[in-house]
């Protein structure tokens, strides 16, 4: 039956649930152990949000419950299944994916990232995505290299 027949709640609720896939990136998937386990827990959690919405018996609250667990679940599926999971970096000579750097700025601010995949990249935790335009700039330079990274230049402290 067309949504147009049904009452208005449901119209609503549908077009509510009808959630676009959360956008793939075009960069290659790459993860560290953790991120990748990370990403599985994360799976899992969707799916088990997901039985329990289809638990609920009101029709229109069970597909408002189940719309974002089963996006993410799509997504993290995917995510998952093209996840290329990398070795810790075998050497601290050169800035690589895995590996924690600290630098300096311009204007005196030291920070710590460790760089690692897109799904897992939190800034505010002390991590970047390897697609960054600071972890781009870092990428296989030494201690000491004075790059540029985004308007202004870092220099590397230490690789760890």
């Amino acid at each position: 039956m067309s949504v147009a027949f049904t009452k208005e709640e449901s119209a609503e609720t549908a077009s509510e649930t009808l959630l676009p896939d959360r956008p793939i990136s075009p960069h290659p998937n790459l993860v560290t152990e953790a991120g990748f386990k990370a990403l599985q827990a994360q799976l899992a959690d969707a799916r088990a949000a997901y039985e329990a919405a289809q638990a609920i018996e009101d029709v229109n609250e069970k597909r408002r419950q189940s719309a974002v667990p089963l996006r993410d679940a799509r997504y993290l599926t995917e995510r998952l299944r093209t996840a290329q999971v990398m070795p810790s970096p075998a050497s601290t000579d050169v800035v690589a994916f895995g590996s924690t750097v600290t630098f300096s700025r311009a204007d005196g601010r030291v920070q710590t990232y460790r760089i690692v995949g897109e799904d897992e990249a939190d800034p505010k935790a002390g991590s970047i995505s390897f697609v960054s335009p600071v972890a781009r700039s870092l990428m296989g330079r030494a201690v000491g290299d004075v790059v540029g990274a985004g308007a202004q230049e870092v220099e590397i402290l230490s690789i760890a």
